[in-house]
């Protein structure tokens, strides 16, 4: 990528980029888009868009529009050295502690805090470097279940995205069985990658984590596995509430699930999704505008093997990766 857009914008805009752009990613070559806060102080906030090529009418059009404050104001456009696009891109992206989690990237490798537990997500194709509220909301969530003495002996993180999850997930429980699952072939290749990096083994059997592509629960390694202890979904409120029956389907009775990338309003439905397949509510984490919700199957509702998903993913559903 070699041109960056920049923009001001408000928070609420930038909070706003955190769902699809589906105008954006029906474009064969679609920017990437970052905000970051400029002034805490003042509450001023930008928007990048990083591009292959010089952006045309059209699609400055489409980048304006997604910060209508800034109607009027015309938009800083700049080539880049071609090299450049990645560290620039990364800039926003402050450390992020949650729990005894510290989640950075490759510019703050040297700033680990004494007696955390550090992980080197770089900003990449796939979603999930622990900078979204979502995310840091699930690793403290993992955290606080971790403090409370629960052992879980299988663990599934649905919707990957980079591993992340996952990785904290063995980090607190050595000896657990895990798998992670994305419906995005990159997502499962970036995690392969992040997980060399930070010394996390793959392959099957204890002690290591095990890496499927597929839409939700839908892959005969997942369901061999089952039940898990906890199952971990961070993905959006829409795939949530469609993989309910699958994601009980897979959970011990007794169980735990973590839910993560809806925004409040979404909660509510989410939860009635659940509570119709046998969970109730244990905890809500997260942040005001992005809950983590801590759910807990019941136990009369026991466990059968699926032989088949209830839901199978269609292309147009692939939203099934981490924030």
């Amino acid at each position: 990528m070699s041109w960056l857009v920049s923009l001001p914008c408000t928070r609420a805009e930038a909070e706003a980029l955190s769902a699809e752009q589906p105008e954006l990613e029906a474009l064969a070559d679609a920017p990437v888009v970052v905000t970051r806060e400029i002034d805490e102080a003042s509450g001023r906030w930008q928007l990048d868009a990083y591009l292959d090529d010089r952006p045309g009418p059209a699609l400055l059009a489409l980048i304006r529009a997604l910060a209508p404050s800034a109607k009027g104001v015309e938009p800083s456009i700049e080539e880049l050295p071609e090299a450049d696009w990645v560290t620039l891109s990364q800039q926003g992206l402050e450390p992020v502690q949650a729990g005894r989690f510290f989640v950075h990237t490759s510019s703050y490798a040297d700033r680990t805090p004494v007696g955390s537990v550090p992980f080197l997500i770089d900003a990449g194709q796939a979603f999930g470097t622990g900078g979204h509220d979502t995310t840091a909301g699930c690793l403290a969530m993992l955290d606080r279940l971790a403090r409370r003495g629960v052992r879980p002996r299988a663990i599934a993180d649905i919707g990957t995205g980079t591993g992340l999850l996952a990785f904290a997930a063995l980090a607190l429980w050595p000896r657990v069985r895990a798998i992670a699952s994305d419906i995005d072939p990159a997502s499962i290749a970036v995690t392969r990658e992040n997980a060399a990096i930070n010394h996390v083994p793959l392959g099957c059997g204890a002690r290591r984590l095990a890496l499927a592509v597929a839409p939700g629960t839908d892959h005969p390694a997942i369901r061999r596995r089952a039940p898990y202890d906890l199952v971990v979904a961070n993905i959006l409120a829409g795939p949530l509430i469609t993989l309910a029956p699958d994601i009980a389907s897979v959970t011990a009775p007794g169980g735990h699930a973590i839910l993560a990338g809806l925004i409040a309003r979404q909660m509510e439905p989410v939860l009635a999704a659940y509570r119709a397949h046998g969970f109730r509510l244990a905890a809500r984490g997260g942040s005001a505008e992005w809950p983590c919700l801590l759910l807990i199957k019941r136990q009369r509702h026991g466990w059968r093997r699926k032989q088949r998903a209830l839901h199978r993913a269609s292309p147009s559903d692939a939203t099934f990766g981490s924030w």
